[in-house]
């Protein structure tokens, strides 16, 4: 199994979330990888943490977001990062983590998170303008095509089997 390092870093550089997850694939959405039950993720404050579930996410390339997609039961079906365009170098896919988040729950109802976060971390890293407008720009897109454009239609779909299938395998 091909394992590419994921890193979300905040604005100033310091580390946010960190995990080595297997690559799925590639596609015209972008790079797929996935997360098993087991794996240690590693967040901003140093502590590891084990994932409780199946999960894939994507990194598409030039777009200002990356979309986790959770196995049932997770009650968050996709969780979506606003965040700079991923870039990829060395077997790790980086991506500053911009605050701002969208969640589309299992029943289909869609939430956007940590606006607090975002005005403040706005002063407190002094984002740029047009960060700030490109930030706003795509969680109003992703927060109205969550529920019917792709790839958060179906496209993850093949990609969570997939997963699962390498969970059930390792098991």
């Amino acid at each position: 199994m091909e394992k590419v390092r994921t890193l979300f870093c905040k604005y100033d550089g310091r580390p946010h979330r960190q995990m080595d997850a297997v690559v799925l694939g590639h596609d015209v959405h972008g790079l797929w990888v996935g997360s098993l039950p087991g794996d240690k993720a590693r967040r901003g404050d140093g502590q590891w943490v084990s994932v409780d579930h199946t999960r894939v996410r994507l990194f598409p390339r030039d777009q200002w977001w990356s979309a986790l997609f959770n196995d049932h039961p997770h009650e968050t079906e996709i969780y979506c990062d606003i965040a700079t365009p991923a870039t990829f170098a060395d077997n790790t896919v980086t991506s500053v983590d911009l605050d701002l988040d969208i969640r589309r729950m299992r029943d289909g109802s869609v939430h956007v998170l940590d606006e607090h976060e975002f005005e403040a971390h706005q002063v407190k890293y002094n984002y740029p303008s047009h960060i700030v407008a490109t930030a706003r720009q795509t969680c109003a897109w992703v927060s109205t095509n969550i529920t019917t454009a792709e790839p958060f239609a179906s496209a993850y779909k093949p990609y969570l089997a997939k997963a699962r299938a390498l969970s059930a395998a390792t098991a």
